[in-house]
């Protein structure tokens, strides 16, 4: 895996510092693409732009509740983000929807939570051709269209 770029707003510096170190734990090598923009959509474009154009193969971002980064990276071509907020979100986010951005929420998520999540949804891999593969190639295909 390349390396995954990780951003934030302001509000949850501590929590990025957090999964960075857990990330390198993992062996896992991160780009910071910063959290001092109050403007949360500004680090979440960077890092959705990172990751759609191939710099990255995955991005975590983190606001307060995470809602925000993913409206806003999933304004980007090729960006495809998920709010993950339990286990089972975490891992069906990519195995069923091939997302390539985890958004966490800072101040409804803990730490341990946030570090299992960041696991759970690093080990996830999508299949394609599988159950879903249908409805991921529709959005593909009604993003592609938009982009027209």
């Amino acid at each position: 895996m390349k390396k995954v770029a990780i951003g934030c707003d302001p509000n949850a510096s501590e929590l990025k510092e957090i999964i960075k170190q857990h990330l390198s734990e993992l062996g896992i090598e991160w780009q910071d693409y910063g959290s001092e923009d109050p403007i949360y959509a500004n680090v979440a474009i960077k890092v959705a732009e990172a990751v759609a154009s191939g710099t990255h193969d995955r991005g975590i971002l983190i606001c307060g509740t995470g809602i925000g980064m993913s409206i806003a990276a999933n304004k980007v071509k090729g960006a495809y983000a998920a709010l993950c907020s339990d286990a089972y979100s975490a891992e069906r986010a990519v195995k069923s929807n091939n997302a390539n951005i985890m958004t966490l929420g800072s101040q409804v998520t803990g730490s341990e939570l946030a570090k299992s999540l960041v696991s759970i949804w690093i080990k996830s891999a999508y299949t394609p051709g599988g159950r879903s593969e249908p409805k991921i190639q529709r959005i593909y295909e009604y993003c592609a269209d938009r982009q027209k």
